[in-house]
């Protein structure tokens, strides 16, 4: 008994372990899962890097014995020289001639070799910026297939560093992998077997420097790779500062935070430079003991191969000897070569899990499957509750029941945060509903394709964006081969054409980004330009006339009204006078729907709505006896 259970202890713990190894080799394996994608279109590259590194090992190899060939042949006329290395009598005989032919085939080795050397840094070349290319039209690709909740879980500056120092730090490694991987151990390898083809007493040195060296840079290699994630950490954060700072520049201005954010900078930049001085710090020690070792082999090679020269005479030549010292040089810069691509991996490999965290995201919105287009604009709202954490006691919607007409004007209002712009932004499928359903055109926004369902709908959002370039192109983000006369008609509708004219350019006048040349007010009126020039069924204004005076606010909506008569147009607004025209106002309230109606009827019945009017009624008298 007490046998079987010790057999049954030493079986589960064998089968535990073999499972904890199988489980480290399924997550290293995963990390690279998505790699082989990427590199479609490159692969030949690659694989043609490889055959010319090789290549360019084999040959570098020869190089050393054809330098003993010279030294033993040409120099010093050792007696066994022609029985050693088969050349004819006739040519060892004549020293010159000798020393000319072998040292012609060197220098013919030594151009092949460099030949194959600078095809394979283009090769190599060629495959990792490939590669880097193809990796960043993924991560892009990827990002713009998210909703607004996947986007949400990243901030911009850390999709911004996945996209440009990580993938930046993927494209370093792989040329070293490609330059390195394939070089370095083979160089090791055939530098080692040439060593004991020439000399097995010597070469034995190899055995004990060569793991000796190994184990060392092991050992700072693991030490320090804690170090290098927190030099990565500690990167993200300046890279942070920074696109705060350009992103914020005019809010920093505005607010005198010029000295402040300079100071924080500073703090973000000397808490990098300490980490990075952390992590190389140890890795300056890999170039001494490199040397340490490889002279410590150099000198171990010369005394003892030298002693057997000139005392033992064993039969080792001169030029044997150089060539040993050679081979020896050749093996130990290998294996500090692929140490160091060893770091660069354990830095890529933080990158890489950054990277596979964009590419695994799990989009939660994703096409439907009929092939229809938005018929007309109605949206029906159906027990609708919303959640942006998906948790049911954390609602920001709750049961909406809104029924709207094609063609029907609706208001909505309510205070900030009531669930004004979730509301909305349920109707392009900007985010899926917690429960209940969304309809456009009698037709579950579920079922639709995206393209369909957003083709149909133009929302002008709330904190949206121009793109830099002309007014003309902005102006095609919402149809790409919209004419002349076309952008005209959604200007004037939009009340963009009194500056524009005013422009000398026109609408070929060129926009700083996101519209800096532009006043808030102009920038508006483009944006709805841009969302009318399409002729949606359905038509967002997310309190898109904010910076806008009541004037141009009431052209836009009386030019809506009847230039687009039968589209759906839903306007959240603060004030209740760029809502009070419309066929129904809805009220949100705590993220319900309080009530519904027109304007004169909430004014009898909704206390939240009359007090609201009342409010800005008296805001606007006070204002008005002041002036």
């Amino acid at each position: 008994m007490i046998n079987l259970s010790v057999f049954a202890i030493i079986f589960v713990g064998y089968e535990t372990k073999k499972e904890m190894f199988k489980t480290a080799r399924e997550k290293k394996k995963s990390i690279f899962r998505h790699l082989g994608k990427i590199f479609e279109g490159y692969k030949k590259y690659t694989v043609l890097t490889m055959i010319f590194g090789c290549a360019e090992v084999m040959l570098e190899v020869l190089i050393p014995m054809l330098m003993s060939v010279i030294v033993d042949g040409g120099l010093y006329r050792e007696e066994d020289f022609v029985l050693k290395w088969a050349f004819s009598p006739e040519l060892v005989a004549n020293r010159n001639k000798f020393v000319l032919t072998v040292g012609l085939i060197m220098v013919c080795v030594a151009i092949v070799s460099m030949t194959c050397g600078l095809f394979a840094a283009k090769f190599s070349a060629l495959s990792s910026q490939g590669f880097a290319k193809n990796l960043r039209y993924s991560l892009l690709e990827k990002i713009q297939s998210f909703s607004f909740a996947n986007t949400d879980r990243f901030s911009t500056s850390s999709l911004i560093t996945r996209a440009t120092t990580d993938v930046n730090t993927m494209r370093m490694t792989m040329l070293q992998v490609l330059r390195t991987l394939m070089r370095s151990p083979i160089m090791i390898v055939m530098a080692t077997v040439m060593a004991f083809t020439i000399a097995p007493h010597l070469a034995v040195i190899f055995l004990f420097c060569i793991p000796l060296l190994a184990g060392i840079l092991a050992v700072l290699i693991k030490t320090g790779q804690p170090r290098f994630r927190k030099m990565l950490r500690k990167m993200d954060s300046m890279n942070k500062a920074i696109q705060e700072n350009l992103v914020n520049s005019r809010v920093v201005k505005a607010y005198v935070r010029g000295s402040y954010e300079s100071k924080r900078f500073r703090e973000t930049a000397e808490d990098l430079r300490n980490a990075q001085l952390a992590s190389s710090r140890l890795f300056t020690m890999t170039g001494p003991i490199q040397m340490f070792i490889m002279w410590g082999c150099t000198i171990a090679i010369l005394f003892l191969g030298g002693k057997e020269i000139i005392f033992e005479n064993t039969g080792l030549h001169t030029g044997e000897l150089v060539s040993m010292v050679s081979y020896t040089t050749q093996a130990v810069s290998s294996l500090t070569m692929l140490s160091w691509l060893v770091m660069s991996l354990s830095r890529a490999q933080a990158s890489l899990v950054r990277i596979n965290e964009v590419l695994d995201e799990e989009v939660d919105i994703a096409d439907g499957t009929s092939d229809a287009e938005v018929a007309d604009g109605s949206v029906d709202f159906e027990n609708v509750c919303f959640s942006y954490t998906g948790e049911a006691d954390k609602l920001e919607l709750y049961n909406i029941n809104l029924h709207i007409k094609s063609g029907e004007t609706l208001g909505v209002i309510g205070g900030t945060g009531e669930g004004k712009s979730t509301l909305v932004n349920l109707i392009p499928r900007f985010y899926d509903t917690f429960s209940g359903t969304v309809k456009v055109g009698g037709i579950d926004v579920k079922d639709y394709k995206l393209e369909n369902l957003r083709s149909g709908v133009s929302m002008v959002l709330q904190n949206g964006s121009l793109f830099s370039g002309t007014i003309a192109d902005n102006l095609r983000w919402g149809k790409k081969d919209a004419t002349l006369d076309e952008m005209k008609e959604a200007c004037y509708i939009a009340c963009a054409d009194e500056f524009i004219d005013r422009f000398k350019e026109g609408y070929e006048t060129m926009l700083e980004q996101d519209g800096a040349n532009l006043s808030g007010g102009q920038r508006q009126r483009l944006r709805i330009a841009r969302a009318v020039i399409k002729h949606p069924k359905i038509l967002i204004l997310d309190d898109s006339t904010s910076a806008c005076d009541m004037t141009t606010d009431e052209h836009i909506r009386r030019a809506l009204h009847n230039s687009m008569p039968g589209t759906t147009k839903i306007i959240i607004a603060q004030r209740i006078a760029s809502i009070m025209t419309c066929d129904r106002i809805a009220v949100l309230d705590e993220g319900k729907l309080s009530d519904l109606g027109t304007h004169s009827e909430l004014m009898e019945r909704s206390t939240i709505y009359r007090d609201v009017y009342e409010s800005q009624m008296r805001e606007e008298d006070e204002q008005n006896a002041e002036s």
